[in-house]
């Protein structure tokens, strides 16, 4: 957890390749051992065949890397001028973990729309699910949006059905980690729930991701291999112990959200229906690896 958010993992992967390069370490080395680190997100996976590519090339590896950075920073970019139509004057949208400039190299993914469309004008608010057992919402998406003086609540991550049921929220905002060809979205744990509701409701459910987050080598959401982190994150809280010490916990860092609960996915392409990814309309680079092999 040092580095977090997919593409900002996939930014400091595309890094690694370039210093492994400078250090004289052989570049499938490094790839390998880099692809151990994260197995869920794909941004990781998309930058060591990034900068493969660019070795193969004969570019240089900084500049490379240092392209791979800003190339992420103009698909947040994007991400946040297609998004922000879907945000008008007075709604209230809700957002789980963090998603921003933290998780991202700049400007985010989920809060990319929400700082175009407040320099646009518009007024909104945005409830912030808190997060556990990480509270990425209340540490890191709270500070994002003070610093962009958008208004918003901290909520506890099971408060969030009742907003929705209630008629409080009006659309969902979430990230994502690795997306299949389908559309099944995987995410910070506690994404399925929220939109399993939502649909009940009738609310949109938005994904925002760039192309990099894409994997169009796996077929469908059960295919993702999902990290499970050590279970002292669940049974401590700020280095504080909460459970009996007898008590086991699991904890599962993601999970994944069929595409039929997913309204639309955002990405710098434009916003397209999970459904449409299988037909090129959001597009990314096929990569040779299979997800077989990556595990």
């Amino acid at each position: 957890m040092v580095v977090r958010g997919a593409p900002a993992i996939g930014a400091t992967a595309a890094y690694g390749m370039a210093q492994a390069g400078l250090q004289g370490v052989d570049l499938k080395e490094a790839g390998d051992r880099l692809r151990k680190t994260r197995p869920t997100g794909n941004d990781l996976f998309y930058a060591i065949e990034y900068m493969r590519k660019a070795r193969a090339a004969g570019d240089d590896l900084v500049v490379a890397a240092d392209r791979y950075a800003q190339e992420d920073i103009d698909r947040c970019r994007k991400i946040g001028e297609h998004g922000a139509k879907l945000i008008r004057n007075g709604i209230r949208i809700l957002t789980h973990c963090n998603a921003g400039a933290l998780a991202t190299v700049d400007y985010g993914t989920v809060m990319a729309p929400l700082r175009v469309a407040k320099e646009q004008g518009r007024r909104f608010f945005v409830y912030v699910d808190e997060t556990r057992p990480r509270l990425q919402g209340s540490r890191l998406t709270a500070w994002e949006l003070l610093q962009e003086g958008i208004d918003h609540a901290i909520i506890t991550g099971g408060a969030a059905a009742a907003f929705l049921g209630r008629g409080e929220v009006d659309l969902v905002l979430v990230g994502a980690d690795r997306i299949a060809a389908n559309g099944d979205t995987a995410n910070k744990i506690g994404t399925y729930g929220k939109a399993v509701v939502a649909k009940e409701n009738r609310i949109p459910f938005y994904v925002a991701a760039p192309t990099s987050t894409i994997d169009f080598d796996l077929a469908s959401g059960d295919k993702i291999p999902i990290e499970e982190r050590s279970p002292q994150e669940v049974l401590h809280l700020d280095g504080h112990p909460i459970a009996p010490k007898e008590s086991p916990a699991r904890n599962p860092a993601f999970d994944v959200t069929p595409a039929k609960y997913i309204t639309g996915i955002i990405t710098e392409e434009g916003i397209v229906k999970p459904g449409e990814l299988r037909s090129g309309a959001a597009k990314a680079p096929r990569k040779k690896t299979s997800a077989k092999k990556r595990r």
